[in-house]
């Protein structure tokens, strides 16, 4: 499980995954080259690898994605499932772009996407989600819509990405990031995060490991505030 302090544990899954992770690493330089101009990607680098390693490692059956947008993040999640050869993702968005420029050979027989608001389509939700990944309404609204309805129907120990915490060194008053801070708080819960301004040695720790291993992103992107934890 990642948490607090599993620098190591990521480390080693980039010396694991390290021939894989860069093969997709220049796959999705290529896709965001393909959709110039359409693309535009949510994810920074670090997120979008250790989201991906995580998924190699666990290797969920069933991964339930809010928030789609033009296909970045839906992108990388696919190809972490195609590269093990298992599992489906399920996603959901207000909006369809994403039905547009996702690759056939990613889609095909592992992705279900939903147009739609979740929130009123939580009996779509696979009964056995193994993975969480959340990029949506990053509004203190939606944050505690998920922490009271969503999370509570996932099982014990689920992995979680919850992206747009750390902009700052703390999560902004007005966001959802400091409402599910908070929620993991409350419960003792540790996370992790490689984001540049709230855990800067961890950043450094992470792109250290990448330098070594002659790793390089597919956006150039350095903020990564996303968080990663297990659900109580």
């Amino acid at each position: 499980m990642i948490a607090t302090g599993e620098l190591e544990f990521v480390s080693g899954l980039y010396r694991k995954y390290t021939s894989d992770l860069a093969s997709v690493v220049e796959q999705q330089r290529a896709f965001l080259a393909a959709n110039a101009g359409t693309v535009t990607p949510q994810l920074d680098d670090l997120e979008a690898e250790i989201t991906y390693l995580l998924l190699r490692e666990y290797r969920p059956e069933h991964v339930v994605e809010i928030g789609t947008f033009y296909g970045w993040s839906t992108t990388w999640l696919l190809s972490a499932l195609r590269d093990n050869g298992t599992g489906h993702l399920h996603s959901f968005d207000m909006v369809d772009h994403v039905r547009r420029t996702v690759p056939a050979e990613l889609a095909d027989g592992r992705w279900t996407f939903r147009q739609g608001d979740v929130k009123d389509d939580l009996d779509a939700l696979p009964a056995d989600t193994d993975y969480l990944f959340i990029d949506a309404d990053h509004g203190k609204k939606f944050g505690r819509w998920y922490v009271d309805n969503l999370f509570p129907r996932m099982t014990s120990g689920t992995p979680v990405s919850v992206h747009d915490v750390f902009h700052g060194r703390g999560a902004r008053f007005w966001s959802e990031g400091q409402v599910v801070v908070k929620w993991l708080a409350d419960r003792s819960v540790p996370h992790f995060t490689a984001a540049r301004l709230n855990s800067p040695a961890t950043f450094e720790a992470v792109n250290e490991v990448r330098a070594e291993l002659g790793l390089t992103g597919a956006r150039s992107s350095t903020k990564n505030p996303m968080i990663w934890f297990n659900l109580p």
